[in-house]
């Protein structure tokens, strides 16, 4: 299985959020992951990056784990990046955001970035 670089969106310090989990489990999984956060920490190998970057190479994954109605004002960033998929994770659900990922040609998938890890369907 081809590893793909994964952006988690809402990376919190917090061992018991599920962005946190995410990031550990894709790091497990052999995945280059970079965290994107509102708040400094590690997570694993990996820091979380406050100041996040206009662009990101290769980037094949966006994994969200912001609420939708904290979505709109990320709207354009996001889309900036130009990943091949957006993963919403269970509470990220937004038609809107969804169909502004589509109509930009990329992927929207509704899924649990856990489950599909542990069930292989991440490829």
């Amino acid at each position: 299985m081809s590893k793909k670089k994964t952006a988690v969106f809402g990376a919190s310090p917090n061992p018991q959020r599920y962005s946190y989990l995410a990031t550990e489990m894709l790091q497990s999984y052999g995945h280059p992951v970079l965290p994107l956060g509102m708040r400094e920490g590690r997570i694993g190998e990996a820091t979380i990056i406050t100041d996040w970057p206009d662009q990101i190479p290769d980037l094949d994954t966006v994994t969200l784990y912001v609420g939708p109605q904290h979505q709109p004002e990320h709207y354009d960033y996001l889309l900036n990046l130009k990943p091949k998929r957006f993963i919403f994770n269970p509470g990220t659900e937004n038609p809107e955001f969804i169909q502004q990922i589509q109509a930009a040609g990329m992927e929207a998938v509704t899924a649990c970035t856990l489950v599909m890890l542990r069930t292989d369907q991440y490829a």
